[in-house]
Formats: C-alpha cells, structure tokens, sequence
C-alpha cells in the first residue's frame, strides 16, 4: 500500500489542535493521539513520541519551543533514525498525518524523510494567540507576539515555497467549516455531514484584544497571510491544495 502524509503547521494556540482533530473526524489517521481535556477540551490531539523526537532535536540546536532558532535545525544521525521509526510506525495507513507547532521549527529534518508530504497550515490573531499564552503560560504579551512573529515568518516562507492548504481560526464557523470540507475533499478524505462537530465556538476561548499593539512586522505577517489564505482558499480547484 501506498502511503502519504499531511504535516499540520501553525504557532501554539493557533488551531493546530483544531484542524487535526477535524481531519482525523474525515478519516485523517493520527495514530496514537492526546485526546484529554487538559488545556485544549478536546486534546492537543499530538503524538508524544513525536513531540518527544521535535524537542530533541530542538534541545540539540541550543533552542527550544518558546525559544526559536533563528535557522535550521540540525538533525543528527540518531534523530534522523528516531524520525525513521515514527514514520515506519504509519505505513499501514494510506493517508496519515500528524501535528505539533514546533514542527515548524524543525520541518526541514521531517521533509527529508517525507518528500512527499503534504502540507496544512493554520493561523490566528497574534493577540488572541498572546491572551491564551498569557492565560497558558503566564508570558508577557511581548514575549507572545515575538514568538507568533517567529513561528509565522516561517509558515509565511514555506507558503512561498510549498504548495499548502491554509486556514485561518479566526475565520467565521460557517467559513471554517467550509474551508474544512474543501480541505478535506482534496486530500480524499470523507467530510462528515452535514457538518465537523470537532470544532465548538468554546474552542475559541481568547478572544483578540485588538488593542494591544502589534509591531509593524507582525501586523505585516498576519495580513500577507490573511490575504494568502483567502487567495487560496478563493483559487484553489478540485483536487488541488490551498
């Protein structure tokens, strides 16, 4: 048998969760996943051995989740072998997937053992991202918006560089859902019907404070990608990624 993946990208509290969790609703094989209510009511919907293999690699770069690497990562022999394992783990499966936001800091080493793979990514506010790192983590609203500012340079530059279904959290239920049955439809999933019930409104529980200011690098970030995803999203014919 065949088998392909999708790797779901986007920052923390972004709606990583949220699409992964709506895909495998379509028949998307996640595998072994978090499926409890911790900080997420629905589970963060991630495998920790591949978390576990993502921050290992981060921890050897000198870098970690909430403290980025300013290039690529570098993956050694016996990251490289530990990736090979997770993947071998998946083969049943025609399609499979998998997410975790610090893949975005560490994908190259992934796209190397998946030359295939498929790309997903999502994004919301970067204040409403602050608020739930704020409410998570305790951080301090500029410690949030550098890491959103971060993580989204590179989700901006794999979208030059990849083709890649795009959604944004902060897009309307009905919009959401839409762009969910769209995504899932080219990927050759089965979208539930009449509609996902993975995603609740409660999902969404920080709002976006438009009034905390946002540098002009991370208001220019969000908008180019607000403007990609409805390009794509627009544009995107059957059987072709957004």
């Amino acid at each position: 048998m065949t088998s392909s993946a999708l790797v779901i990208l986007g920052m923390h509290r972004s709606g990583t969760s949220c699409l992964a969790g709506s895909l495998e609703e379509a028949g998307l094989a996640l595998g072994p996943v978090d499926s409890k209510p911790h900080t997420n009511p629905k589970g963060n919907r991630e495998n920790r051995r591949i978390m576990d293999l993502n921050n290992a690699v981060l921890e050897a770069n000198g870098a970690s989740w909430d403290s980025p690497p300013d290039g690529p990562c570098h993956w050694s022999a016996e990251h490289t072998q530990w990736r090979d394992r997770l993947i071998a783990d998946y083969k049943a499966n025609s399609l499979w997937g998998f997410k975790d936001p610090r893949t975005l800091l560490v994908l190259e080493g992934w796209l190397r053992g998946l030359p295939g793979a498929r790309l997903a990514g999502t994004f919301r506010h970067p204040a409403a991202v602050a608020r739930s790192l704020q409410d998570r983590n305790g951080f301090a609203p500029a410690k949030s918006i550098d890491l959103w500012t971060r993580y989204n340079q590179r989700l901006l530059r794999l979208l030059d560089a990849h083709e890649m279904s795009l959604i944004c959290f902060d897009w309307s239920a009905e919009r959401y859902d839409a762009a969910l049955q769209g995504l899932a439809l080219r990927l050759g999933l089965v979208p539930p019907t009449p509609r996902f019930s993975f995603f609740e409104s409660q999902l969404r529980r920080n709002a976006s404070n438009r009034e905390l200011p946002l540098p002009a690098l991370t208001q220019d970030i969000y908008q180019q990608l607000l403007e990609r995803g409805e390009c794509r999203l627009a544009a995107a014919p059957a059987g072709k990624d957004i």
